[in-house]
């Protein structure tokens, strides 16, 4: 993988768009099934996210996109 790439965990992701408020909310939602990415439901929070995905929990969907400002 390209290392200018940013790169984020799925369960980070949840916490970081607000659909979750602790790692260990986003780990059960995950593992329950609750969440989709691109359409599909994904079980592993560690799945590494890219720019574009479509994340979808409890009838939201947030598109992953990464502000190169913040650093």
């Amino acid at each position: 993988m390209d290392s200018d790439v940013p790169i984020i965990r799925l369960a980070d992701f949840l916490k970081i768009a607000g659909l979750v408020d602790t790692g260990g909310e986003a780990k059960v939602r995950i593992q329950a099934g609750e969440v989709s990415v691109n359409g599909e439901v994904e079980t592993r929070r560690r799945k590494q996210l890219a720019i574009g995905d479509v994340i979808e929990m409890m009838g939201q969907q947030v598109e992953v996109d990464f502000d190169e400002s913040a650093e």
